[in-house]
């Protein structure tokens, strides 16, 4: 039965240009499941799990959504979507990378580290504080795997927090969109154990 749930499933991986896709597909893909990757509006649409991923620069990015309509479309989504690393960032009001304005779903601002840390943050750090069932099985100050510069800060749709220097939301949600700072596909069975609760989400 749950293979048969999970062959009905459709999984849309949201691919514009500024995601590292395969990674999150083959991730997905030893979970027992089938990821589709397209920037198709009417095939995101009908996807049951979207996961909105995002490497790179944000205003270059965000030009990217724009030039496909996708910008209009993914705050308009009724079914559970994930955004990872910089797809997190987009989601917020406004990053400072680039001076760019997000697509307003996370009401919270996205900031550059202070030159007190090392910048960016490349690799494992913990995650605490955690809410929601996306972290279902997830024991406190797990270690996820990071790679970033800039930041969201500490808010009420926060639902996981860690500390570089500063403590920021490492994890958001609001309503059916949720959002990432780790790299779950790049963090060992925990972040699989991430992936699966997400795409087990009603």
């Amino acid at each position: 039965m749950a293979i048969a749930l999970r062959n009905k499933m459709k999984i849309v991986i949201i691919n514009y240009g500024a995601g590292n896709i395969k990674s999150i597909q083959f991730a997905i893909s030893r979970l027992g499941y089938e990821a589709v990757l397209s920037h198709d509006a009417e095939e995101i649409k009908k996807a049951d799990k979207v996961i909105f991923p995002g490497v790179g620069e944000a205003s270059s990015a965000m030009k990217m959504l724009k030039e496909t309509g996708l910008d209009a479309l993914i705050p308009q989504l009724k079914q559970p979507v994930l955004g990872i690393c910089l797809g997190m960032q987009l989601m917020c009001n406004h990053s400072e990378e680039g001076d760019t304005q997000g697509l307003g779903i996370f009401d919270v601002e996205v900031k550059r580290f202070s030159n007190e840390v090392k910048v960016p943050q490349i690799g494992w750090n913990q995650i605490s504080n955690l809410k929601t069932n996306l972290f279902k099985g997830i024991r406190e100050k797990e270690y996820m795997y990071l790679v970033h510069s800039f930041y969201a800060t500490i808010c009420e749709e926060t639902i996981a927090e860690t500390e570089y220097g500063i403590l920021y939301s490492t994890a958001l949600r609001k309503d059916n969109f949720y959002g990432v700072q780790f790299h779950p596909e790049k963090s060992s069975t925990a972040g699989e154990q991430i992936l699966d609760n997400f795409l087990k989400l009603v």
